[in-house]
């Protein structure tokens, strides 16, 4: 009975597969069901259970519900500005059951990288102390973290660079004192043969109602413009989050579920891996981005599922 049940949980997930079918379009009874083809809910953060320090309508009750329900359960950020246990006091604050184990953020991806190669050398970090704080950790050196203004000229700030011969990698993030002298120390040391180059994510932007804020991917293909190197992104929508999740947690991607607000990084990041997925329309996109849309990339990152909330669920748990 129970191999039964599973092989269809099994048809279920893929018979939304990629068709961005409206939750609202579903009976009660195919919802339920649906809910019960996954046993892993990997969820972003902004945009879709909060947004900034204010919680999305039931969104708290829906995560709470999953918990006791008894799914794996998993924020998946982009932002590397905060450690693991920072993201959780922020959450718990906000009334998430959650504790360290629950949080997947860039910052830790990336020291989890370089701990896992065996890396022993010094990172060179374009970034905040969310990722300075993950290598401490993990007992990986770092410089480079916080202002490094031009003082005087383009000449003496050249003149004044000595390259340390320790650094073996570049990690760039989020960061709010990128400027001209970082870019150069950073592409400096990655045309040092052997330094590897890493980049936390590639979101190119986030905006607000007047104003619009560099993402982390403009600090990334700065720099990599400048390296003439490509990095490894360890955030969404690339695969390494996958690799972890299955080899640190035992995740069944075919038994996953994503939810995000942004096609082409969280419902992207569940088409690479093999996860279900779900759109909510409180962020980023909208469904008439991947239904409507003349942009090439948007159309291949059409979700299974997608709804105006995730409370939307919570009358089905």
């Amino acid at each position: 009975m129970q191999n039964c049940a599973r092989t269809t949980y099994r048809l279920l997930s893929t018979m939304y597969k990629n068709s961005g079918t409206n939750l609202a379009s579903l009976s009660a009874a195919d919802i339920k069901e649906w809910l019960n083809s996954f046993d892993t809910v990997l969820t972003d953060c902004d945009g879709v259970i909060w947004v900034d320090n204010e919680t999305l309508p039931h969104a708290t009750d829906v995560i709470n519900k999953f918990i006791d329900n008894g799914k794996k359960l998993f924020f998946v950020t982009n932002n590397s500005t905060k450690t693991r246990p920072e993201f959780v006091a922020k959450s718990v604050k906000l009334g998430f059951n959650v504790d360290v184990d629950n949080i997947i953020s860039t910052a830790y991806l990336a020291a989890q990288y370089l701990k896992n190669i065996g890396f022993s050398k010094k990172v060179y970090v374009v970034g905040s102390t969310g990722i300075t704080r993950e290598l401490d950790a993990v007992g990986i050196q770092h410089i480079g973290i916080g202002p490094d203004v031009l003082n005087g000229s383009l000449a003496d700030a050249v003149h004044n660079f000595t390259p340390d011969p320790e650094v073996g990698a570049v990690i760039v993030g989020f960061d709010e004192h990128f400027n001209f002298v970082k870019m150069m120390k950073a592409a400096s040391y990655l045309d040092k043969p052997g330094v590897l180059f890493i980049g936390t994510n590639t979101d190119e932007r986030f905006p607000l109602p007047d104003c619009v804020i560099p993402g982390t991917g403009s600090i990334v293909n700065a720099v990599t413009t400048c390296a003439e190197r490509k990095p490894t992104v360890v955030g969404k929508p690339n695969k390494h989050i996958c690799d972890i999740l299955e080899k640190e947690y035992k995740v069944d991607p075919s038994r996953t579920l994503m939810i995000g607000d942004r096609l082409n990084t969280d419902i992207l990041l569940g088409i690479n891996c093999g996860f279900q997925t779900l759109l909510v329309e409180t962020g980023i996109h909208k469904a008439a981005d991947f239904s409507q849309t003349e942009d090439a990339e948007l159309k291949q990152c059409v979700p299974d599922v997608y709804t105006s909330k995730l409370g939307d669920l919570l009358p089905y748990l």
